[in-house]
């Protein structure tokens, strides 16, 4: 290359778009795409990276963004929970991989001092790379997602310890220091930046971020500096830029613009680690590695495996399922760069020759290699080994318990997966209505907020199918799903009808083909919310925006109110409707199917979905909505409406045989409606009133239970 470092980022940027395009049709990790173009940039390749001070700060930019924002989401409500299991599992594994891999070290040949430095290397696992690959599958925020984030720091705390050590060994030979001394201080001088920086989250930074907020350029950039601000003084004080990123990102996760600051800085983070990944390949010599390669493959291995197992083992004694100890093993199963940084510190000492750290790079590349496509496919690998895991859960993992109440006999009307926004949505609504629920989610921080409302609910992933055998679905009528994702709802669909789940099911959909989807697979019912709330929103603009006028010098407000379909009002003239005598707030306009009425009077009804505009003080008007929508359970102690459906056959001696549905009046004569016909193995859904009825036909009838009696005499 020519050494302009401009030419070398373009060509590295174009390689690495190549094949991450080239990724993508092979359905590759990213992340495995930029590791080789990496190594083709890098000594063992076209020799394209010379500029690497360059790269290697914007690397180095870009870890100091991914720690930020971990940081950022840490919430210290989950550390209570996840405390406990983090440290067991972060101790736990560095001391069986350190303990472990010396004594495999020592035992094929490597000198004391060299098999130290490996077995500490082989012990810390890569925060970032992890926190991408969860973020990616959008588990970051599951049980097993913040299980791995907590032992992954306790690990890089430990990493920081064994860098302050090898800092302190580093000191010139003049300098009449002792190694403890040098210690005390570094540990004196993090007391001290930490001190600072907890007085500036207590009394700075809340009212800094809030003046800031009203330039979320401003913020940004505040968000950015802050990181990098932080970073350097971390390192600056013996360290790492690491440490100070996420102390920086910490700080401001208390604040009410942590999600906003996240979003905006999600995508620079990515661009970023794209170096990191690049310099990480290119760090990779193969001419180091020679006679080294065996001993670099049994390492890999034992990383691999060795790493997961003992996580598995420390989670299963703790009470958690072998699923999520499987699934927070997989964190560990690769080294990271911290790895690196210590064994490249040794070979700057000169306690380790450059082959060892041939050996240590090549295990670096290998298990980040491979522990990406066994996190990427981590359901899929648990599907084929959940059998011999059961070795590592006990007969009663406790920790996860299966259900939140007492009443195992208990009847559900509702199982609803997924409590987030929309879940917890529905979840309000469908207890106004007084209906029975039982919640199922695997976020422990929604988890906790219902059940501290005495909400039954299950901690699982719906996908795992040995969740659908805690689940009560022989006692419960709807299974909902308030999730999004295609696959995940697929996934559920699929399960409950091999569990022969003899309730309906209802899931939501993000756009019109995976509503199609979902109704070919067998759901009941679909949800397309965007297009509902754009509806109800549009409905809002169009009908009600019109009426309300601009200025006013009068204490007096207006407000638009929608019948709710539970309201104890709906169906009443609006003369009885105690609203004006109770609160002295009166009824405008009626909006109904897009008809607006001014003209309104005290006989006319108000029914389910109109939009009554009511106008009166502005405190009364809240009075005024609760009178409007209030609960009516009356219509919810059986069926919806009284209502119900059945299957009904044609003999051949019925008086119905050969004759229409418009013939035989179905509606006029006994108040039910035919939806449907079931004719041998076709189903008739479009039922046109000039269709002959025949023997064998079976009808599927709405009506009344009274309605639906007479007709099966027929």
């Amino acid at each position: 290359m020519t050494g302009n470092p401009f030419v070398e980022i373009a060509a590295i940027l174009a390689v690495s778009t190549v094949l991450g395009v080239l990724g993508r049709v092979l359905k590759q990790p990213l992340i495995i795409m930029f590791l080789v173009a990496g190594i083709l940039a890098g000594p063992s390749g076209f020799k394209i990276i010379e500029s690497h001070e360059q790269i290697e700060l914007l690397s180095q930019m870009g870890v100091a963004l991914l720690l930020f924002i971990v940081g950022l989401k840490l919430d210290l409500k989950l550390i209570k929970t996840i405390g406990p299991v983090a440290l067991a599992t972060g101790l736990g594994q560095i001391v069986f991989t350190s303990v472990f891999g010396l004594i495999i070290l020592l035992v094929l040949g490597l000198d004391l001092v060299s098999s130290a430095y490996a077995a500490v290397a082989l012990t810390f696992s890569s925060t970032i790379i992890i926190v991408k690959l969860l973020s990616d599958k959008k588990e970051i925020d599951s049980l097993h997602g913040q299980i791995a984030i907590g032992f992954l720091i306790v690990q890089d705390i430990a990493a920081i310890i064994a860098l302050v050590a090898l800092t302190t060994l580093r000191i010139p030979a003049g300098k009449e220091i002792s190694f403890w001394e040098s210690a005390f201080f570094v540990f004196a001088k993090g007391m001290v930046f930490f001190l600072i920086v907890g007085l500036l989250m207590r009394y700075v930074l809340p009212w800094l971020t809030k003046k800031l907020a009203q330039s979320m350029e401003l913020l940004t950039l505040f968000a950015i500096a802050w990181a990098v601000v932080l970073g350097a003084a971390g390192e600056y004080l013996g360290f790492s830029k690491e440490v100070g990123a996420f102390l920086a990102g910490f700080s401001l996760a208390s604040t009410e613009f942590r999600d906003s600051i996240g979003a905006r800085l999600t995508t620079l983070r990515d661009f970023l680690l794209l170096f990191f990944f690049i310099e990480l390949g290119a760090r990779l010599d193969v001419t180091l590695i020679g006679s080294g390669l065996a001993l670099s493959i049994l390492l890999s291995i034992f990383v691999l495996i060795g790493n997961p197992v003992i996580v598995m083992v420390i989670m299963g004694l703790m009470g958690y399922r072998r699923r999520t100890g499987f699934l927070s093993g997989l964190a560990v199963a690769q080294i990271s760069e911290f790895s690196l940084i210590v064994i490249s510190m040794g070979y700057a000492i000169g306690h380790i020759s450059k082959e060892t750290v041939g050996v240590v790079t090549f295990v670096g590349v290998v298990t980040i290699f491979f522990s990406t496509y066994m996190i990427l496919y981590s359901n899929q690998l648990y599907k084929i080994l959940s059998r011999p895991l059961k070795l590592f859960e006990r007969k009663n993992p406790h920790r996860e318990s299966a259900i939140d109440f007492k009443e195992e006999d208990k009847t559900f009307q509702v199982i609803l997966v997924g409590l987030g926004n929309y879940g917890s949505g529905i979840a309000e609504e469908l207890l106004h209505r007084e209906m029975a629920l039982l919640g199922v989610d695997f976020d422990p921080e929604s988890l906790q907020k219902w059940r501290s409302k005495n909400i039954p609910v299950i901690y699982g992933d719906i996908t795992d199918p040995e969740i659908h055998e805690q689940l009560p679905l022989d006692r419960t009528k709807w299974v909902v799903s308030s999730i999004r994702d295609r696959n995940l709802n697929s996934v559920l669909i699929n399960l409950l009808k091999e569990k022969k789940f003899m309730g309906k099911v209802a899931v939501t959909a993000s756009n019109k083909q995976d509503a199609e989807e979902y109704e070919k697979s067998g759901a009941h019912l679909v949800f397309r919310t965007f297009s509902d709330a754009a509806e109800q929103a549009a409905d809002s603009l169009t009908y009600a925006m019109e009426l309300l006028p601009k200025n006013i010098d009068w204490p007096i407000e207006f407000a638009e109110v929608r019948i709710r379909s539970d309201s104890s009002e709906a169906g009443k003239m609006i003369k009885n409707i105690p609203l004006r005598s109770k609160t002295g707030v009166s009824v405008l306009a009626v909006v109904r199917a897009g008809n607006i009425d001014f003209e309104v009077t005290s006989e006319k009804r108000v029914f389910p979905g109109d939009r009554l505009i009511i106008a009166g003080n502005p405190e009364n008007l809240k009075e005024a909505e609760q009178i409007l929508n209030r609960f009516d359970s009356s219509g919810y102690e059986n069926e919806p409406f009284g209502f119900e459906i059945a299957e009904i056959e044609v003999s051949e001696n019925s008086v119905v045989k050969g004759t229409t549905l418009a013939e035989f009046s179905f509606r006029q004569k006994f108040g039910a409606t035919v939806v449907g016909i079931l004719r041998e193995e076709k189903k008739i859904t479009k039922v046109n009133p000039d269709l002959k009825i025949l023997a064998g036909d079976k009808l599927v009838v709405i009506g009344t239970s009274e309605a639906l009696q007479k007709l099966k005499k027929i």
